[in-house]
């Protein structure tokens, strides 16, 4: 098992990337400088969350919309469990020492890191 630059093995140190949602995977991403695989769960964890927050504040003020603003509330409901669920199965697949590449994020984010 390789080591991250926190003397944690790649694996945990990944799934630490995850733990905090975009925070952590900035803090990650600035330090380790070695690691592919942690640096890809970083670097997508830092993307993944980051989308979310943003895609989740645009639902929640569309909830305003009158007559809309109901159905627009049982999306951002059902967006948000999705977005807890994947962020549990990243954390738990990089904790198995997985690498999980979401659609068409998870290939960027690959291709950045193996530069």
């Amino acid at each position: 098992m390789n080591k991250s630059v926190f003397g944690l093995n790649e694996n945990l140190a990944a799934a630490l990337a995850y733990l905090g949602v975009f925070v952590s995977g900035i803090v990650v991403l600035v330090l380790e400088k070695e690691n592919k695989f942690v640096r890809f769960a970083a670097l997508q964890s830092t993307i993944f969350f980051l989308a979310a927050f943003i895609v989740g504040g645009i639902l929640d003020w569309l909830t305003w919309i009158p007559l809309l603003g109901g159905l627009i509330g049982l999306v951002h409901g059902i967006f948000s469990i999705a977005a807890l669920l994947v962020w549990l199965y990243l954390m738990f697949t990089a904790y198995k020492g997985q690498a999980v590449k979401l659609p068409i994020l998870g290939d960027i984010c690959w291709d950045q890191v193996h530069k």
